[in-house]
């Protein structure tokens, strides 16, 4: 079994998923924060502003900043309802359409009568996007929380902003637990930039498509044609019936992890490819590898489902 993304036609593509501009909480106008992702060498981006009431509900008009090099997916950032520590829903939503309806969120407080978190996810599944679980360790979500959101496809697994601002990054403890219970998550790494401190550059996923086109975008990554990274790259993961086996940039840390705590791993330095036992994990339905570089830096797979 070999990951999609490997095997797909195409080529990889780099882009960040949650963005904020000045139509919300952001300090940069939404045209200079596409300039700066593309000379930063990303090829996409999807600007994802708070949709919600005390900035109009924006969804950005970012068609008039994509180019021959350079595209763009429309988003939001969903606010609705209350999760269970009694704090507003944050629900990222790529490939929205222009016209998504708002949901009754007049401030960053849940109030009566409005939707629920679980809801909006839903109708902007309905709407055609690919949706995430964002920043599940920063909102203090609980496992019934995430377990909600039934129509998301994917969960944060690293948020640069939250791991910058607070130290509260990481979604692997949700992911890994949602997979363990059977359900079909993907992983993704973003940067939530806001510009306002060093929130940008850190978290991306590199998508697998035949042109770097925003349909062709959204459908690989609702597809799972992907991986995050905050700068290894990954060249293919295969899974046997008794090795995983994984190729990639130069790494000093190589995991297979699946359910439960058996984790295989390998280290060494300026490692390229590792073949690590799978025999522990033989009974997981599901299996994803991590590395390492020599930085700390690391690049997620998404789960192999057994």
């Amino acid at each position: 079994m070999t990951l999609s993304a490997f095997t797909a036609p195409g080529t990889f593509w780099r882009g960040n998923l949650h963005t904020h501009s000045d139509l919300s909480d952001g300090a940069l106008p939404p045209e200079e924060v596409c300039r700066r992702y593309k000379a930063e060498g990303y090829d996409f981006i999807a600007l994802t502003d708070h949709f919600v009431g005390p900035f109009d509900y924006p969804i950005a008009d970012t068609v008039p900043y994509r180019d021959d090099s350079f595209t763009t997916i429309l988003g939001a950032e969903l606010h609705s309802g209350a999760m269970e520590n009694g704090e507003l829903w944050h629900i990222l939503a790529v490939g929205l359409p222009s016209d998504f309806a708002p949901s009754n969120s007049p401030e960053f407080v849940p109030i009566p009568d409005q939707e629920t978190g679980p809801e909006i996810a839903a109708r902007a599944v309905a709407a055609g996007a690919f949706v995430t679980i964002a920043h599940p360790q920063w909102s203090g979500m609980t496992m019934d929380d995430a377990r909600s959101i039934t129509s998301a496809h994917a969960v944060e697994i690293y948020n640069h902003g939250c791991a910058v601002e607070c130290d509260r990054p990481d979604g692997t403890f949700y992911a890994d637990l949602l997979m363990s219970e059977g359900r079909d998550v993907t992983l993704i790494a973003t940067d939530d930039a806001h510009f306002h401190a060093p929130d940008h550059f850190g978290g991306w996923v590199m998508v697998k498509a035949e042109a770097n086109d925003p349909d062709l975008l959204l459908a690989a990554l609702k597809r799972g044609d992907f991986y995050a990274s905050q700068g290894p790259e990954l060249h293919n993961v295969e899974v046997t019936d008794d090795e995983v086996i994984v190729t990639c940039s130069a790494v000093s840390v190589m995991t297979v992890l699946g359910h439960g705590s058996v984790s295989p791993a390998v280290h060494g330095a300026s490692m390229t490819r590792a073949v690590m036992p799978r025999k522990r994990l033989r009974d997981s339905p599901w299996i994803r590898v991590t590395v390492i570089d020599a930085a700390g830096r690391r690049a997620w797979s998404n789960p192999i489902r057994i």
